[in-house]
């Protein structure tokens, strides 16, 4: 495997890559939250790469230097192919958007054909994460789950796999 670039490196290549300070701040605040998620899973006995998600969370964003629109995911993991990062880090990247997009999804999306759900424990923290950050601001599953209702309809299936990956942190962290 590649080597995971240090948090400095990261953050250097957010920049390099075109992401405004306020994309950046998010990045960073995601991080720190998955980073704590992580550390809870390890707590649990969980097996999960608690540096993998730290800069996968940090980089995550990085497709928003060239468009805020669902397809920044995608836009992200051929950015993050220039810059030679693992392909681990790349899938947490592609597979971050929302709560996952399904194969369906992506073709209706024009996106090309591959896997656009989290399924590794990394890139579900860093997916989970991302929900409950707004612009700088923790907020509550909830709120987000509105949003994504009222933006993409209560019957989308985003919904559902958000609610789902809602559903399976929950049981991971409750105390």
């Amino acid at each position: 495997m590649k080597e995971l670039p240090s948090q400095r490196e990261a953050l250097r290549i957010l920049k390099t890559a075109g992401c405004s300070a306020n994309v950046v701040e998010h990045c960073k605040v995601v991080s720190r939250l998955a980073a704590e998620m992580a550390r809870e899973c390890e707590k649990r006995g969980l097996p999960v790469d608690s540096e993998l998600v730290e800069i996968g969370a940090l980089l995550h964003d990085i497709g928003r230097s060239e468009t805020h629109g669902v397809e920044h995911g995608v836009r992200g993991g051929i950015i993050a192919k220039s810059f030679g990062l693992p392909e681990a880090l790349i899938k947490i990247i592609v597979r971050h958007v929302g709560a996952g997009i399904s194969r369906y999804e992506a073709r209706e999306l024009g996106f090309p054909e591959g896997e656009y759900v989290p399924s590794t424990l990394e890139e579900k923290v860093v997916s989970y994460a991302d929900k409950l950050v707004e612009g700088s601001k923790r907020v509550n599953i909830e709120k987000t789950v509105r949003k994504f209702s009222e933006e993409l309809g209560s019957g989308h299936p985003s919904v559902g796999r958000l609610r789902e990956l809602n559903r399976e942190f929950s049981k991971i962290l409750e105390h």
